[in-house]
This record gives C-alpha cells, structure tokens and sequence, in this order.
C-alpha cells in the first residue's frame, strides 16, 4: 500500500465516523477513490449501498443517526430533517415514523424508498445541524408539521421543547409571525393563542358570570383563604370552590406539586372543588358551565334538604 492509499483510507474512515459511519459516493471520489476502487469495496463487502451514491462504511446496518445522515446526503446538500424525522432528531420525539422526511428547496426527480422528500420554500436560514445531521429549526418545524398531525401532538412537541429548553412559547409565537405566508402558520399561532391564554382578575370575573348564573349560583366571596390556600370563588354556604389556572404549555414540577397539594386539601376537608383553566373557559364554556351546574345543582339539593320541609 503506498503512502497515498492509506492517506486515502484514513481520510474515508475519519469522513466517515465523523458522519455515522456513511459516505457518499461524490466524498470518495474527491479524496481520490477512482470508480474500480468503489466498485471493488462494494464487491469485497467494505461498502454497502443505502441509497443510490450513499454507502455504509464496514457494515450493512448503520444506527438511526447514520441513516438520518444518508438520507439528508442522498436528497442533496441543502436538504434537512423535516416532519416527526426532525422531531425525534431534536428529542422531543421517542420515535421518528415509518419513513424518514427530508425537507429540500426544490422538488426531488425521483423517488427514493423510505423516503418522503417535501419542498420546502426559504429553506435557506431556517436549518441547523445536531449530531452532524442537518434539520430544520423548531420554528419552521412545527409550521411545517401544523395541520398535517393532530394538534395534541403538536402541542405535546411544543411542550416538550419548551421544558427542554429547546425553545421558549412566547419567543416562538414571535419568530413565527416571521414565516408568514405558510399554510401552517395560522393554525400553529391560534394553538399557542389557545394553550397561553391569560385572563385579567376582572376579565375573568366578567366571564364567569354567566356561567354561574346559568348553574343558580349566587355572588360567590373571591381571593379568600380555604383549607389553607387562596381560592379564585368560594360559596361558603355550599363550601364549594372553582380554581382557575392561567394558559401555559406546561407547569414545573413546583407549580404541579403545589396545584396537586390544593386540590388534596380541599378533598381532605370534604370541600366540593373544580379547577379550569383560562383557555377552557374562554373557548370551553359549555363544557364549564355544564361541569359548574351539575356539581352546583347537587350541593344546592343537598343544602335544601338538610334544612328539612
């Protein structure tokens, strides 16, 4: 072997390893592989073809990683993970799908198996790489991903990304009002509209309103102390009491601990008590008020009866 070839050879390995044990046929050739040479490496078994001009290096089977890898390299350079691909290559995702997507700037000729190849527009500035695999940013992820999977698998992504700290929801809904123009962008802002949505103390009273007066209930006492905690509305008489939680793509682990410590000492102390959240009164309503009335209307029954005939 003269010093040259193993040159050639260990810059293939290193290429390689650095790519999850992948190569492309045009890598080979630039450092110097002729076509004989990567014919005779996939005769003798040191090659195997993934896709047409796409090979594993030293085994047919290569990791996830790998094949993400192969198929970004064999759809183009500028292509990059797209769908629940892309996902599962940020974590936020366990499992990626039964075919790998790939987003590309232009639309591919040809199929490849395993594949599913979307044009994607202004693909340039939208990408970055992890593990040395190129993939879309989580902004125009989700947009891509907006109408084309249920929204409470979006939401569940979005979620996940944010207590990853892979994004924040607020810097989200701003970067993508910047993919204007795309078809998911309107559906991906109402979801995060929906999920984050906040009432004022009065707006929220205001709201709640016609709800109690639709379950029969009166004025209630608001922002006192029950069971050791400071409730939203209270009706002493019944000792019933309505919580509501402000819109977020999720709690901490804190806010959890304390919502669930509330609840149980309500439930310790035999005190009725329901908890909504801002969005579900604001887009929910007659889920609220039938939930408010039926427990309402049972409590009012059993004051009125133990104050006999």
């Amino acid at each position: 072997m003269t010093p040259s070839s193993a040159l050639q050879i260990t810059d293939a390995w290193a290429l390689a390893r650095a790519q999850h044990d992948v190569i492309t046929h045009a890598q080979l050739r630039a450092l110097g592989y002729s076509d004989e040479a990567i014919r005779h490496r996939l005769r003798t078994g040191r090659l195997f073809v993934l896709w047409r001009g796409v090979y594993a290096v030293g085994r047919p089977n290569v990791t996830r990683l790998g094949l993400w890898k192969a198929a970004t390299l064999a759809c183009g350079p500028l292509c990059a993970l797209d769908g629940e691909s892309g996902l599962a290559l940020w974590g936020v995702r366990s499992s990626e799908g039964r075919e790998i997507e790939v987003a590309m700037p232009e639309r591919h000729s040809h199929r490849l198996r395993g594949i599913k190849v979307r044009r994607v527009r202004g693909l340039a500035g939208h990408t970055t790489e992890i593990d040395g695999i190129r993939v879309l940013s989580l902004p125009l992820l989700f947009v891509q991903l907006a109408g084309r999977v249920p929204s409470g698998g979006l939401e569940a992504a979005i979620t996940e990304a944010d207590k990853l700290d892979l994004i924040h929801v607020e810097r989200l809904r701003r970067e993508i009002d910047a993919l204007g123009g795309r078809p998911g962008v309107a559906p991906l802002r109402t979801l995060i509209d929906k999920a984050t949505f906040r009432y004022s103390d009065s707006e929220l009273e205001r709201a709640m309103r016609p709800i109690l007066r639709a379950a029969r209930l009166w004025e209630p006492e608001m922002g006192v102390w029950v069971n050791g905690f400071k409730v939203d509305f209270y009706w002493r008489e019944l000792d019933f009491v309505i919580e509501t939680d402000g819109g977020r793509f999720h709690r901490t682990a804190f806010q959890q601990t304390r919502d669930r410590r509330r609840d149980q000492a309500h439930t310790i102390a035999d005190t009725e008590h329901l908890r909504f959240t801002h969005p579900q009164i604001r887009w929910e309503r007659p889920y609220v008020e039938g939930a408010v009335t039926k427990v309402a209307g049972r409590l009012i029954a059993a004051v009125e009866r133990s104050k006999g005939p």
